[in-house]
């Protein structure tokens, strides 16, 4: 694995696009960052120190914080319990639009959102008119923080809620064009590029045979070979794969692909990551779009074949979806509303022509691929996302890798501010646009709040700063029915690609390292390059990641002890305060977190999938009929209803694909009246492993969304991982026995 910097348009050799990175000018952003910064700061500190003008101006606010408007006190009624009627009914009106459209249509959402926003003012009225502490400079300071905090929590999520008006879905236009390209009536060539910087050859090989199965006659094949190396040449070679590679690595990924596109000629280019396999329908339902002049660029999900680390490490392979489900099952579509899509490096398809209009791809920042897609926009061109999951590729394998690659996308992303392709500048684009790329910018910076709600409890309960000034009447009437009815829905609004829960979860893992990447991206935006998240990892034992726990690890002692204290004050007082709930709840969270930053024993780099399909045994002139439960490249379990004896080396034919294969029995496994075999495949030719490789990856449909457990299963997923560690004890304990 290797960094690549960033070059000077000097340092480029050959005839490359005109693409420069900008002077001094550049980090205004930079000046605006710390400026902001710093006039907080001093604000803030001048009122510590007893400034007059400041201190007046905080004794204005906090006289509004006392006699907030009439619309921002609770009903004076007798029955307190009454106060939670908004609640209730909200809760039970949200439920009926879920019941009644168990998945989000435009007029279900659109309610559902309009309820969302209205509470999420309201509420966010009421913290700033009536809740800031601003007694003495000590609290204000840290509630003007935390108002501060929340503000840049929710501005993202809040844009988002406005945005969903505007979600778009594209599957009859998706039927329209695709019969025109299955019927040949429109036929463009197509380029089919694959980029590649290190990756082990069974990922390539799988990878241009994948790309070699796609129907469609008018494509040509290029492995970009960015390393050079003379085994994936005759790799290439052996399988009719074209190879190209140029002699410096420039750019990174963004020179790689400028390069092949000055040695190829197709109307269209497609680009893949090097260990993502298309469908064979990949070109028949993305193709078509391009018959309309005005698209540029076509844009499909980034899906997975093995689970993310965090799901892994956790058990819950089966359970969790990935972390970029919610990105493409919602976020995208929100985007394509207002023509905002976001192109993701791979699985997309280019119009030549748009790619030339702009110098090829972007090389100004790490994440070439986002701002190609904006720089074809501001040509006019629209970017179309196809919500189909038509490829799959590996997702990161362990917690390093995975952060390595959300590091990445945050540095690529936010360097937006620093170059020529930022969205909320170019020309080019509409207002509707911008506000699309600004929700994405935005979401970054959430890293940055996080941890400040960490530490926030751990101030008041080590130094009694009290940063809300609130009664619990007050929470039950203005916090209460947002919280609630977000917490309700937000699963439903996600397509059940995530619970709130869980995606707190993440969130909390990462916290830490991306808000020194934001911080360092906003101060020194090139300092580094693009990095490669390495693929094909195996290992033989746990490992957990010390590195990315041990912020974590401090802080869930120190909450530790604050929790402590917070329960002899409670038993002292027999009330429960603020400190005591915010402490446990970060407890129970960081817990969690800290668990799965043990990445679990990973000993072979191929995937097993359940795939259930006849199989014809024939071994020593004996036909045996079965089924396969699990298939992979190398091998199968086989399910045989009648209890059998099998010698160890068997031939087996795959009945619904007409392979037939050779194999040897490492395992086998009687119950009652039935024998499961796993069977190790032998002697494998490349027709053959075509073959597989079709079947596990290439199959038109195969990659389906799946849902994502509810907020009520993930309190209990949440409560499970936490027992996880008896069972860890508990196994050791046999084992020294």
């Amino acid at each position: 694995m290797q960094t690549f910097r960033t070059r000077t348009k000097s340092q480029v050799k050959g005839s490359l696009p005109n693409q420069s990175k900008n002077s001094f000018s550049v980090y205004y952003p930079t000046g605006v960052f710390l400026f902001a910064i710093a006039l907080i700061s001093s604000i803030l500190l001048s009122w510590l120190l007893g400034n007059p003008h400041i201190t007046e101006l905080f004794s204005q606010l906090h006289l509004i914080q006392e006699q907030p408007p009439q619309w921002l006190t609770i009903p004076q009624i007798e029955n307190k319990y009454y106060l939670l009627a908004p609640t209730l009914v909200l809760f039970l009106l949200v439920q009926t639009i879920i019941f009644i459209s168990p998945y989000p249509q435009k007029q279900s959402r659109n309610i559902v959102v309009t309820i969302l926003l209205i509470l999420l003012v309201r509420y966010l009225l009421w913290r700033s008119l009536s809740t800031l502490n601003l007694a003495n400079p000590i609290d204000g300071t840290f509630s003007v923080l935390l108002l501060l905090m929340e503000l840049l929590a929710v501005s993202g999520g809040l844009l988002q809620l406005f945005l969903m008006f505007t979600t778009k879905d594209r599957s009859q236009e998706t039927e329209h064009y695709s019969r025109k390209v299955q019927q040949e009536i429109y036929k463009p060539t197509v380029d089919i590029l694959i980029p590649t910087y290190n990756e082990p050859d069974f990922i390539l090989k799988r990878t241009i045979i994948g790309c070699q199965a796609i129907d469609y006659t008018h494509k040509k094949i290029y492995l970009l070979d960015d390393t050079r190396r003379p085994h994936i040449k005759k790799l290439a070679q052996d399988l009719g794969c074209n190879y190209l590679t140029r002699p410096d690595n420039f750019y990174a990924k963004a020179g790689n692909l400028n390069h092949a596109l000055t040695k190829t000629n197709g109307e269209l280019i497609v680009v893949f990551d090097a260990d993502f396999v298309p469908t064979k329908n990949f070109l028949q339902r993305t193709v078509g779009f391009f018959e309309n002049n005005k698209v540029g660029l076509v844009q499909t999900p980034q899906s997975f074949y093995n689970p993310d680390p965090i799901a892994k490490n956790l058990g819950l392979e089966k359970i969790l979806t990935s972390e970029e489900e919610v990105f493409y099952r919602q976020i995208q579509p929100i985007k394509d509303g207002v023509g905002s899509v976001v192109c993701a490096g791979t699985s997309f398809v280019a119009r030549r022509k748009a790619l030339q209009e702009i110098g090829y791809f972007v090389t100004e920042s790490v994440s070439e691929d986002y701002f190609t897609g904006i720089n074809i926009s501001a040509q006019g061109y629209e970017i179309v996302y196809l919500d189909e999951k038509l490829s799959a590729g590996l997702a990161a394998e362990d917690i390093s890798a995975h952060l390595t690659q959300r590091l990445r996308w945050a540095r690529g992303t936010l360097q937006a501010f620093f170059i020529k392709s930022n969205p909320l500048t170019i020309p080019g684009l509409t207002l509707w646009q911008r506000l699309g790329h600004l929700e994405g910018l935005l979401n970054w910076f959430n890293s940055i709040p996080r941890i400040f709600f960490l530490l926030l409890p751990l101030f008041y309960v080590f130094f009694g700063i009290k940063v809300i000034d609130f009664n619990l009447k007050e929470l039950a009437y203005f916090f209460l029915p947002y919280y609630v009815s977000q917490l309700t829905v937000f699963n439903w609004l996600t397509l059940r690609s995530r619970s709130a829960i869980l995606s707190e979860l993440y969130s909390l893992i990462q916290c830490f390292p991306l808000a020194i990447t934001v911080i360092k991206v906003m101060i020194n935006p090139f300092a580094k390059g693009f990095k490669v998240t390495p693929k094909g990892i195996t290992r033989n034992q746990y490992s957990y990641n010390w590195q990315l726990g041990f912020p974590l690890i401090i802080i869930f002692i120190v909450t530790i002890i604050g929790f402590g204290f917070s329960l002899l004050q409670t038993l002292e007082t027999k009330s429960v305060n603020l400190g005591l709930c915010w402490s446990g709840y970060n407890i129970i969270m960081l817990s969690v977190a800290l668990l799965t930053l043990l990445d679990v024993p990973q000993s072979a780099p191929y995937q097993w999938f359940s795939f259930k399909t006849r199989v014809v045994v024939n071994s020593c002139n004996q036909i045996y009929s079965g089924v396969t439960l699990q298939l992979s490249e190398t091998g199968a379990e086989i399910y045989f209803s009648d209890n059998i004896t099998l010698p160890s080396k068997i031939s087996i034919e795959i009945v619904e694909a007409g392979l037939t294969l050779t194999g040897k029995i490492i395992q086998s496994k009687s119950q009652d009246q039935s024998n499961k075999v796993l069977v190790q495949f032998t002697n494998l030719n490349l027709q053959q492993q075509r073959k597989i490789i079709e079947i596990l990856y290439c199959r038109p449909g195969q990659w389906q969304n799946r849902h994502s457990p509810g907020e009520l299963h993930s309190l209990w997923i949440i409560f499970k991982v936490l027992l996880r560690p008896l069972k860890f004890i508990k196994q050791l304990t046999i084992i020294n026995q």
